[in-house]
């Protein structure tokens, strides 16, 4: 519950509030704040240097707990609930982000389209494009075991005695878990920096985690190779519920 919940907010946080604003005219007659004034702000530096701190908690919690040692200490004291203490502890901290993050709405803003034509058509282009970029992340979890990244298939299976269910998996899905720590790369990079108006904040935002997962991005061909036929297999199956499910409906008319 708390990673669904978390994650509905994090959508809201990154692309509705961004967007939303120049949509419906939230950002008109402003007088954006000049670079020179914000450095001198003590409430904006003082502001900055939360974002900073709510940053590299998360940072910190999410590399931290994913590190061997630290993960081999987590597996002895809640064994099997390794996973969802790691879910968890990752909600919390970015409830934690999204609830204490400072906001700059007056600038100074790296770009700000404010004339029309774009002051329209560039807010919609944006809300389009992260609307694709979210669509493609939420397929791209279809075709991973999601009860598994969830942490509550590691719990059935100790259950029934079948260990640790990755055992079960082929090797070139291994070989990807092994690789694997964020598979929405392009996706999320498209959502943190397409947008109308582009804050301190926000940059700070797109920069941090932009770096973040450049550094933790270790997929290679063949892990992409194996990703694409897994997808076209999900698009198989599906294509083959719903000729069924036509097929179904027609002999029942007839």
């Amino acid at each position: 519950m708390a990673g669904f919940s978390t994650g509905v907010e994090f959508v809201r946080f990154l692309s509705f509030g961004a967007i939303f604003k120049n949509i419906s005219g939230g950002l008109e007659d402003e007088s954006p704040v000049l670079w020179s004034d914000a450095g001198r702000d003590v409430a904006f530096l003082r502001s900055l240097g939360i974002n900073v701190a709510l940053l590299l908690l998360f940072v910190v919690q999410h590399s931290l707990m994913a590190w061997p040692a630290v993960k081999d200490t987590v597996v002895k004291v809640f064994g099997v609930l390794q996973r969802s203490v790691y879910i968890l502890c990752t909600a919390v901290s970015l409830q934690i982000l999204m609830r204490y993050w400072q906001s700059f709405p007056h600038g100074p803003y790296l770009w700000n389209v404010s004339t029309a034509p774009w002051s329209t058509w560039l807010p919609l282009l944006c809300a389009l494009l992260h609307t694709i970029s979210w669509f493609l992340i939420f397929s791209v979890l279809l075709i991973f075991d999601y009860a598994e990244l969830m942490g509550v298939k590691q719990v059935y299976y100790h259950c029934l005695g079948m260990g640790d269910p990755l055992s079960h998996k082929s090797p070139r899905a291994a070989r990807l878990y092994a690789h694997l720590r964020h598979p929405i790369y392009l996706e999320l990079l498209v959502i943190l920096w397409a947008v109308p108006s582009f804050s301190p904040d926000r940059l700070l935002l797109a920069s941090t985690l932009t770096l973040y997962l450049t550094l933790v991005h270790r997929l290679d061909v063949l892990d992409y190779t194996y990703l694409r036929s897994q997808l076209e297999k999900k698009f198989t199956l599906f294509s083959r519920e719903e000729a069924s499910s036509e097929y179904s409906a027609s002999w029942k008319k007839d």
